[in-house]
């Protein structure tokens, strides 16, 4: 076993931060073999306990739970940044250009391992991550991720329509290829597979049949795609499938919508769709960044809530804007002023990064798991350093509360705040 002594974040059961100014963090194997946390909470209260085990003295620093991002395209790496006018053209003009040169294994090994790392500098330790529709690009990611000791979840994108040559798959072979990827990855070290339509008007009705029969038969597997996240996609969908009660509808008409399933977006969604995605269990990725920066609207946090839909936050890079959880969260306090059911919204900062830590956990159901740092955990945490820079360090030593110490970081923080990200 080995013990760090610095302040200490985690969150209880109910969402709330819980801090410890002096804390101590025991981190050991379990009876599997795991390293997961073994306790957590205020020095004084357990060093006596754990006398014997070699503490590193941490102080003036704060440890708290890894970062997981929800939703993040990891062969957009060198797509951000990218000007568009809104997201279909951006898709085809950068987007599917930039994924169609996954085919070659040797490209998508180097984008994977600078992606790998860039997500570990800014204190992401999971993952739910879009592939290509090439396998050779989910045995890449995959491979690199498994090298780091990351808890990590991809999947190869099914589109066999609408889509252009060097990234448009075969619709019989693309759900072959999905089966032999998951028999091969999910479940191997801290991976997981996720079955991955890019969302439905790329994807066929026999493709999305095919991949709704698969999350029957591998009920453990996750599925990830898009819905309602720009209103041109929407009318779009509604005129590719006119039966459908909607465009979250059209998944669970194919048998995906079901707990562990991730959409991302979910800007546009009615108060039915709310509740089937509540009633299922599953949650909807908020990606303030990349809404923001295509102008697809803004995330209702008011109406998820009284839905009690599950949610969390995603970078989604490279429509999003930074691989840095701290502006996720701040774009998303500025997605609760606007455009909700009560206008105005304040979120708090213990919430926001609740979304970015624990709640996007238990959103894929790796709550206890992963994003926090209860006994049991596995022990996945960030070292931050309050005065990374000059403005940082005036303005938390100022902070007469969790809260203030909270969001100075969240606004004013960046990868220079992360000093080490530490792997279970």
């Amino acid at each position: 076993m080995k013990a760090y002594r610095a302040a200490l974040l985690r969150f209880a059961d109910d969402h709330t931060p819980v801090f410890d100014t002096d804390g101590l963090l025991v981190v050991g194997p379990d009876a599997t073999g795991r390293r997961v946390v073994r306790a957590a909470g205020d020095h004084d209260a357990l060093i006596d306990r754990y006398a014997g085990v070699a503490v590193e003295d941490l102080r003036g620093q704060i440890i708290a739970p890894g970062f997981v991002d929800l939703h993040i395209h990891y062969p957009q790496t060198d797509v951000i940044g990218a000007p568009a006018a809104g997201l279909l053209p951006w898709l085809e003009n950068y987007t599917f250009p930039h994924e169609a040169r996954f085919s070659d294994e040797e490209h998508g090994r180097e984008v994977a391992d600078f992606f790998l790392d860039e997500l570990l500098r800014n204190g992401v330790t999971t993952a739910l991550a879009f592939a290509t529709s090439h396998p050779s690009s989910v045995n890449a990611m995959f491979s690199a991720a498994q090298a780091r000791g990351m808890c990590f979840i991809t999947g190869k994108v099914l589109q066999d329509r609408h889509s252009p040559d060097g990234v448009r798959d075969d619709t019989e072979q693309s759900l072959i290829d999905t089966e032999a990827l998951i028999q091969r990855w999910h479940g191997v070290d801290r991976l997981g597979y996720a079955i991955t339509p890019r969302f439905a008007p790329t994807s066929s009705p026999a493709q999305l049949r095919g991949a709704g029969e698969l999350a029957t038969r591998y009920g453990d597997v996750w599925i990830q795609s898009h819905v309602a996240e720009n209103l041109d996609e929407v009318r779009w969908v509604a005129e590719l499938f006119p039966d459908a009660r909607s465009y979250l509808g059209v998944y669970e008409d194919f048998g995906l919508l079901r707990e562990r399933a991730i959409y991302a977006h979910c800007i546009h969604l009615d108060a039915a769709d709310r509740a089937r995605m509540q009633q299922t269990g599953a949650a909807a990725a908020v990606s303030p960044t990349s809404n923001l920066f295509l102008g697809s609207g803004f995330f209702d946090y008011a109406a998820a809530d009284a839905a009690g839909m599950r949610y969390g936050l995603g970078s989604d890079v490279g429509g999003g804007t930074s691989f840095s959880p701290f502006h996720t969260m701040l774009a998303a306090y500025y997605v609760g002023r606007e455009g909700q059911t009560k206008p105005g919204l304040s979120l708090a900062p213990g919430q926001l990064w609740w979304q970015h830590t624990a709640g996007a956990a238990q959103a894929l159901g790796l709550d206890g798991v992963v994003g926090n740092l209860q006994p049991g955990c596995e022990a996945d945490f960030v070292l931050l350093n309050p005065q990374a820079t000059p403005l940082l360090a005036r303005k938390t030593a100022q902070a007469r509360n969790l809260d203030e110490l909270l969001f100075a970081l969240i606004v004013l923080g960046d990868d220079r705040v992360i000093a080490r990200t530490v792997l279970a």
